[in-house]
This record gives structure tokens, C-alpha cells and sequence, in this order.
């Protein structure tokens, strides 16, 4: 029995790869590299090219393959983008879902771990914020995977899909094979590095007139290991049987943008400048999870909660792969 992993040459979903292999799972990736990288999945794992939608493309893996379960990471997730151009993510992100769903449905593929985001709940109106806090998206990506959400839950009702949502809130860090490499890059851990990499003249802060205690936004950064192997749980949860679950994944400590910046600091041993910038609209002082769910039912604890650790594991990777992939 293998996994489909979707997404599985993206930042997260190569993670995901590269755990499952070592821990000899049978993996097969599928991805349509618009934003993944072939590079970062090892040769010897079967690998095809296309989109999750394309019904043909689908049948050939499961009938090639005895598929048992699907990890789907492939999303477009840039939130700017999905105000500006909304159709392109509630068709990848969405429809194409939705045809994934069916064919999986339809050859008794009925286990899904799914890649959703705290994005889902919109401004928060209390944290740290756990499974029962509302939901209210406030962007395109967001309903995306919140709507996402929903046909999962009337899937479970009616056609028994079992599945476990994790809902992310700020990964970063690196493995040591695999590390984040967007064009455009927009988090900013990566930001921050390619400062001290001299490849920027600065860092911006954006808004420093928060109600925190230096006045930057905190938000919860999690470790790509610690995201990946929450999907590992997931997996065994769902064999053991499990009924379905939407679950945080979060450390439950914040971090201040300033202090993200002072530990890069300390970590690159370089003088990284920090400019103060207007607040960007719709950014909330505090975005922090309360993972304690993920801990009860799936056993997850990170390991990786320092943000030196996490900021010291992607500056080894883009040290070593100072343009990404593609050196």
C-alpha cells in the first residue's frame, strides 16, 4: 500500500516525502511544479507531473499504485494574490480539490490528511486560539481552505471519507535535504536571512505600535519537521481507525517579529538592519494556537519550539543552497 502526497515537491509537502521514505513508507508524488521544486524529491520515489484535478492523470496513479491514503499540501497560498486574483485560487485550491476528492472516493481511497491553515479563522477575537474558536476568513485563501473544510465534513457524512485537517499557522525552518525556496518570497524567516545573506539591504517591520511588548505582531512559528511529522501521526491515527478531526498545530509560544530578528542575530553572527514600516492592513497584533488537541489526540509534541533552533536549521539549508534549487 502506498501514499499519495499532493503538493509533495512544495516547501511542506517535500518534508512530508522525505519522512514517510524514511520511515519506509511506499510514497508517490504528485505535483504540478507551478510552485514545487522535481529537486526536492528524492529519484527513486515515483513522481508525476500534473494537476490533482486532472481525473485521467488521477485514474492512471490509482491504477498503477494501491493507493491507501492522500496527503493533499497542493495549494496556491499567497494571500495578497488571492485578493487580487481570486478566480486562479478558488480553481486550484477548491475545484481542483473537489475532482481530487471524487475520483479518490469513487476507487475507496478513504483517508485524507489534509493541509488546511489558521487562516481559516479569520481576525482573532481571543488567543491562543483552539479548535472552537470561530471562523471567519478574510481572504480568498483562507475561504478557500475553510470551504475546503466544509466538503470534507459532509464527505465524512456521506460518503464515509475519513480525514484529519491541520490547520498550520506560520512554518518555517528547514530539514536537512529540504528547505523553502518561493519566487516571490514573502515569510519572513527567509526574508530576515537573505538580509544577513546580503542579498537585501533590510528587514522590514511592518508596524511597531502593536498593544505587545516591543510593539511588533507576534505570531506562532512552527518547524516543517514538527508539521510533517503531525501528518505522520495523522496517518496512524486514521489506520488505527480514527473518525475525523479538524486540529491546530501551533507551538502555543509567540514570537515577536522583533525578536525573530534579534535571534537571526545571534544565529548568523550578522548585523541584519531592521526598518519600522507602516502596518499592513488586516495584520493582528497576536496570532498564537492553542495546539492541545493536536497532543490528546494525536500525540504531537514539537521538538523544534526554540526559534533559534528553527532560524539556525533554515540558515545551515540556504547557506548551503544560496539560490535555492536552483544551484
Amino acid at each position: 500500500m502506498a501514499i499519495l502526497v499532493t503538493g509533495g515537491a512544495g516547501y511542506i509537502g517535500s518534508v512530508a516525502v522525505e519522512d514517510l521514505h524514511k520511515k519506509g513508507e511506499k510514497v508517490i508524488v504528485l505535483d504540478n511544479l507551478v510552485y514545487g521544486h522535481r529537486e526536492s524529491v528524492d529519484e527513486k520515489i515515483p513522481f508525476y507531473e500534473g494537476n490533482i484535478g486532472d481525473r485521467e492523470l488521477v485514474e492512471k496513479i490509482l491504477s498503477e499504485h494501491e493507493i491507501e491514503a492522500a496527503m493533499h499540501f497542493s495549494a496556491f497560498a499567497y494571500v495578497g494574490e488571492s485578493v487580487e486574483n481570486p478566480q486562479k485560487y478558488y480553481e486550484n485550491n477548491f475545484v481542483q480539490t473537489i475532482k481530487l476528492l471524487e475520483v479518490l472516493i469513487e476507487r475507496n481511497v478513504k483517508k485524507f490528511i489534509f493541509s488546511s491553515t489558521c487562516a481559516t479563522f479569520g481576525e482573532p477575537q481571543y488567543v491562543p486560539i483552539d479548535e472552537k474558536h470561530p471562523q471567519n476568513p478574510v481572504n480568498p485563501y483562507g475561504w478557500t481552505k475553510f470551504m475546503t473544510e466544509r466538503v470534507l465534513a459532509d464527505y465524512d457524512r456521506a460518503y464515509g471519507l475519513k480525514f484529519v485537517a491541520l490547520r498550520y499557522f506560520n512554518a518555517c525552518g528547514a530539514s536537512e535535504k529540504c528547505g523553502e525556496h518561493h519566487d516571490p518570497e514573502t515569510h519572513l524567516i527567509p526574508l530576515i536571512l537573505f538580509a544577513a545573506q546580503g542579498r537585501r539591504e533590510a528587514i522590514s517591520v511592518f508596524g511597531d505600535d502593536y498593544p505587545t511588548p516591543d510593539g511588533s505582531a507576534i505570531r506562532d512559528y512552527i518547524h516543517i519537521s514538527d508539521l510533517s511529522q503531525a501528518h505522520l501521526l495523522a496517518l496512524d491515527y486514521l489506520r488505527g481507525g480514527g473518525d475525523s478531526e479538524f486540529i491546530n498545530l501551533g507551538n502555543g509560544n509567540g514570537y515577536s517579529v522583533k525578536e525573530v530578528i534579534e535571534a537571526a542575530r545571534q544565529v548568523t553572527g550578522k548585523n541584519i538592519e531592521a526598518r519600522i514600516a507602516p502596518r499592513r492592513a488586516g495584520d493582528p497584533s497576536r496570532l498564537v494556537a492553542n495546539a492541545a488537541k493536536a497532543h490528546e489526540v494525536l500525540g504531537w509534541d514539537p521538538q523544534f519550539p526554540e526559534i533559534e533552533k528553527i532560524i539556525e536549521s533554515a540558515w545551515k539549508w540556504h547557506e548551503a543552497n544560496p539560490d535555492g534549487y536552483e544551484s
